[in-house]
Formats: C-alpha cells, structure tokens, sequence
C-alpha cells in the first residue's frame, strides 16, 4: 500500500514529506523533483512569496546512489521565509479560509496557528511525492499532465487537441491554458480583479494517458478508482468540486447519447471512440486516458476584504489581509498532477504488487498478456 503524510508550516522551517510503499529499484532523478517544485511556482496571478522562494527538495531516506531501497523516503524543502513565530497575531477570520473553523475545533486563540498549516505551501510536500509517483508511473508508460480550462469565467477550447499538443501548449504558457486566446482574456481578467483587490478562481483538467483497464474496483466503496481520486483532488486547498469525462453535463443528455460505445479490433483489442466517462466504468479504469476536471475557488485572501468579527471582542471588524495570490489554477493543476499520479501509483502496486520494480513490471507484463488473450 502507498502511503504518504506531510509535515510543516508555511512561515516555518521547512517542508516535510514522507512516502512508504514505493517499490525497490526505482531511479530517482532529485532533477526532476525540483523540476515539478518549479512548476508549481509559475503562474500569471501568482503572489510575491513565489518571488522569495526557490524550492529545492533534499531526499533524506529510502535512496541509495539515487535508487530506492524499499523503505520510506523522506524529503525536506527548506523554507526560504522562516518568520513564523515573528508574525502577528490573527483576531480577524477571513470568509472562505480555515481560520474561523480551525480555532474553534483546536480550541485556539489566534488564527495564526491554523493558517500556517491550512496554507496550500503544505502541497509543496505533496508535490514531491507526486514527482516519485510520477517516475515509477513512467516505467509502464503512464504519463499525467494538467491544463487550465477556465478562469474567471472565461473558456478554453481544446477540443480536438491531442494528448501531446495539450502538453506542449500548456507548458509555455503561464496560465498553463493550451487556448492562446483564451489565456489573453483571462490574463485581463485577472489583472481587473488584481486592481479591485479581488481574486479569481477557475477549472483545471488532468489527463492520465496509458493506465491499463482494470485498475481500482467495483466490490466495495472504498476500492473504486473514481471515489480515490476524487478524495485526493477534493483535499487540495480551494478545491470545491471534482468531475470526469465530460462531467455536469451528462445530467443533460439522455444515455443513448452520453455513454461510450464499445468496438473490437484484432490488433489493439477493445477500445471506444469517445470518452465521456471519462476512462472509468464501475470504479475502475476501462483502457481510455482518465480525464478529469477540479473547479477552484477564487482565493479567500482578499485586498479589499469582507466583513467578519474580531475572535476575542467579537465585535465587526474586516477580516484579516495576508500575502496571497490572485489567482493560482495554474499551480493547483500541477497539484492536482500530482494528487492523481499518487492515486495512480498506488492502484498500481495494489493491482500488480512486488516488492521491486522489476517484479512489479513482470506482473504487470503479464497482466496485459492476459487483457489481450480474451
């Protein structure tokens, strides 16, 4: 079983992340870590903390000469911006954030304490452990990839774009948005709200390409694939909602429309010529790339913030204004890449187990064997 927890503040010493199950025999390219730590920085809209940070991972455990040894891995990334205990009391819960919910539960008397750990710096960790799922998904030549689809209200189109030419238009853009012309008018959005003190949220996509059928399972409720994935996208800050194929809209339309019909071919074996599902049938993967959205709210931080009442006098006050972004859907899909690669790994060693890589390759060679002889 893959397991994972993170530890650290975000005006505290550092990042923490801590990853067991990971097979032995896995090459860890410390690169391609910080490559994915790089990403999840960029983002027209971003604040002026990703101007202070320059986030590099150091790999404490479960690696010898740069390959995994079966036991944990851990990881730290130092925080550049280490003023936690310096900061000043937090009496004035902001709309939309932990503060207000996260004293009353810890029996606190300062929001500071809930906001430090409540911060979305705490998916630094995960993305360090999404970049090692990352690797071992690349050895069955499972790629994941994210784009933004929407902003502020404001649409992409890539229909009609494959797999690779979503990758490389998203990637040299900083609203990571493949539609050009869509990330022109959601840049001037942002730059409006930014100029009323607002913020704005948006959609994601993450597309899984190459996950073989039947991973995750119909038997009980907490083995489907669908109901995992959604779990891990839902539990990235400001993520209010989660969909796949074509999502909502399968409310709309009738069956005989929405469903994806099944075709045989001697050479590829089953295979279907539309994708609304979205690559999972009946909580597992059915052969087609996994494809789902994650709608993100618009920050809670805001420059002209709302009303709220002060903790101790509980008297009206406007909530507090810390450092924050705009708009940040570009780093939550870089996030949300690594929630699913996570998922993704784990149904993987689930399914074809193995203490090793190679092993775990063997089964799984012998698997899609099986797959192509009904």
């Amino acid at each position: 079983m893959l397991r994972y927890l993170t530890g650290g503040e975000s005006h505290g010493k550092c990042i923490l992340a801590v990853m067991d199950g990971v097979p032995a025999g896995l090459h860890i390219y410390k690169s391609s870590i910080d490559k994915e730590l790089a990403r999840r920085m960029v983002g027209y809209g971003r604040g002026k903390r990703m101007q202070i940070e320059a986030d590099k991972a150091e790999v404490l455990s479960g690696v010898r000469k740069n390959i995994t040894i079966g036991s944990p891995i851990a990881m730290i990334v130092e925080n550049k911006d280490q003023s936690i205990d310096s900061l000043p009391v937090v009496l004035d819960p902001r709309p939309g954030h932990a503060d207000l919910a996260g004293i009353l539960k810890y029996d606190l008397k300062d929001a500071r304490s809930v906001l430090e750990r409540a911060s979305a710096r705490e998916t630094v960790g995960r993305v360090c452990i999404g970049a090692i799922a990352k690797m071992l998904l690349a050895e069955f030549g499972i790629r994941v990839m994210s784009h933004v689809i929407m902003v502020g209200g404001i649409e992409a189109r890539t229909k009609g774009l494959g797999f690779n030419q979503i990758i490389t238009l998203a990637e040299k853009s900083d609203l990571r948005c493949a539609d050009y012309k869509a990330a022109a008018r959601m840049r001037e959005e942002i730059d409006a709200a930014a100029k009323t003190g607002d913020t704005l949220g948006g959609i994601f996509e993450v597309i899984i390409k190459g996950a073989p059928p039947g991973l995750g399972s119909y038997v009980q409720w907490d083995k489907r694939l669908d109901a995992n994935l959604s779990r891990a996208i839902m539990s990235i800050q400001a993520v209010k909602g989660v969909s796949f194929g074509i999502g909502f809209k399968l409310a709309e339309r009738k069956g005989s429309i929405v469903h994806d019909e099944i075709l045989y071919d001697g050479k590829i074996g089953f295979y279907r010529k539309t994708n609304n599902a979205g690559g999972i049938e009946g909580g597992m993967t059915n052969g087609e790339d996994v494809v789902m959205q994650a709608v993100m709210k618009p920050i809670a931080t805001l420059k002209k913030p709302l009303a709220s009442a002060n903790i101790k006098t509980k008297r009206p006050v406007k909530a507090v204004v810390e450092r924050s972004d705009v708009c940040a859907v570009p780093a939550a899909g870089v996030i949300g890449e690594s929630m699913a690669a996570v998922e993704i790994a784990g149904a993987m060693i689930e399914k074809f187990g193995g203490d090793s890589v190679t092993e775990m390759v063997r089964n799984y060679e012998g698997y899609l064997k099986q797959v192509k002889e009904i």
